[in-house]
């Protein structure tokens, strides 16, 4: 492109503490959340005629994690396809060679708040049930790509008022390194699984177990294991459920190992005893979703031995969950990742920063003729449905759910009379 036109397209403007040079289809722009990967503002996208969310990745040459880090985002975001996975709308740099080439943004639909903020209301049953079985659905669309997250957390779950769920990261790279005797780089540990915790090794359902606490916060409205560092999070976990069995002793290494049976043994608690019925809200109306349900369904999934837990499928047709059951939206094709080597590459800076920059060039390429994703009129939405697969609980039911009941107030306004809630895109 000629470095006068493409000049001329870009414009500006500071959001925040930090300065973004946009497209000038994106007006309107204004910061709502900041993190470790880095900044993220609402805007107006004249071209789609929707709000859009605009995230400048944070220094993303300033060293091989965050280059490799930035490169996977960026290559996952571009080849994953799912209702319940955050959508990529578009991406630009304002450089105009590789030489200048220092910043990445990336567009992507525009949500109303994260899991935090939600976790903070009263949740009935067919809420509760249908934000699971999306997170579910979401996972399932990553594992068949084989991306196995074992970093979920609300924080990185968003919703919108209508009860559309979509997870916004892709978690850790297979490469990273953490575990109980290690340090890791970046640290939200509440929702890790044991065998993440401990270093073990996973396999798909290590994000089952995440999802088993999240819905407990959601039921109980705390954390359920509050660890202040990893050794403190395998005690708080320990505390709760029990010491576990000397099987699964056995499959840690010897140092671990060691550590673990120095600890005192705690016999734990039932799921009776951590979920009262108290906690749970009223079986539903329909005599389809019970507090029975739930529990049974916390207690399948918070098993510290992964080879005795519920994989994802089995919670797909769980009593809980499989009322919302879609087979478009759990058996989507699984995305087709063309890099087969993501986890694994190492590279210097340079040709990390020369990767992403084709990865740009590459999908200004594609959109020359219009854009990819997100036409007007395509906003992803839920179909209008009076029943689904097996049950009778119909998703344009739940459209009303989080604005039409008096239980409940609605999202939009819940979160107008909220005050220093954490940041929606982190």
């Amino acid at each position: 492109m000629n470095r006068n036109k493409r000049e001329k397209e870009y414009y500006s403007i500071d959001v925040g503490d930090s300065t973004f040079m946009v497209l000038k289809r994106y007006q309107n722009l204004r910061p709502i959340g900041s993190g470790a990967q880095g900044i993220v503002c609402s805007a107006y996208d004249h071209n789609l005629e929707r709000n859009v969310a605009i995230k400048k990745l944070s220094r993303p040459f300033q060293n091989q994690t965050h280059a490799k880090r930035a490169y996977r985002e960026l290559v996952l975001m571009k080849c994953v396809n799912h209702k319940n996975i955050i959508g990529l709308l578009n991406v630009f740099t304002p450089q105009k060679t590789l030489e200048e080439f220092q910043d990445v943004y990336l567009v992507m639909e525009l949500m109303d708040a994260n899991l935090c903020q939600v976790i903070q209301m009263e949740l009935d049953h067919e809420r509760l049930s249908y934000l699971l079985y999306q997170m579910l659905c979401g996972i399932k669309h990553l594992h068949a790509a084989g991306i196995i997250h074992r970093d979920l957390k609300p924080s990185n779950i968003v919703v919108k008022s209508d009860c559309t769920l979509k997870i916004l990261d892709f978690g850790l790279a297979r490469t990273a390194a953490t575990g109980l005797l290690m340090t890791p780089y970046v640290v939200t540990r509440y929702y890790r699984a044991p065998e993440v915790i401990l270093g073990m090794g996973y396999q798909a359902n290590v994000d089952v177990w995440s999802v088993g606490c999240i819905m407990a916060e959601m039921v109980r409205g705390s954390v359920l294991f509050p660890g202040t560092d990893h050794i403190d999070q395998w005690n708080k976990v320990i505390e709760q459920l029990g010491t576990p069995s000397q099987e699964f002793l056995m499959k840690l290494n010897q140092s671990v190992r060691t550590y673990v049976e120095n600890r005192p043994r705690y016999a734990g608690y039932s799921f009776e005893k951590l979920f009262p019925d108290v906690l749970f809200p009223a079986d539903s109306e329909h005599n389809k979703l019970k507090a029975s349900q739930a529990r049974d369904l916390l207690s399948k999934m918070l098993v510290i031995d992964a080879s005795k837990r519920i994989s994802v499928d089995e919670a797909l047709q769980h009593p809980y969950i499989n009322v919302w059951y879609d087979p478009t939206e759990v058996e989507a094709p699984p995305p087709v990742i063309t890099d087969k080597q993501l986890d694994e590459r190492e590279h210097t800076v340079d040709e990390w920063k020369e990767l992403i920059y084709k990865e740009v060039l590459d999908w200004e390429e594609r959109t020359k003729n219009g854009v990819i994703r997100g036409q007007p009129g395509s906003i992803v939405m839920f179909p209008c449905r009076s029943s689904c697969c097996s049950a009778s609980l119909g998703k344009d039911l739940l459209l009303s759910l989080f604005t039409c009941t008096p239980i409940l107030r609605s999202l939009s306004d819940f979160l107008s009379c909220q005050s220093g809630v954490k940041p929606l895109y982190p």
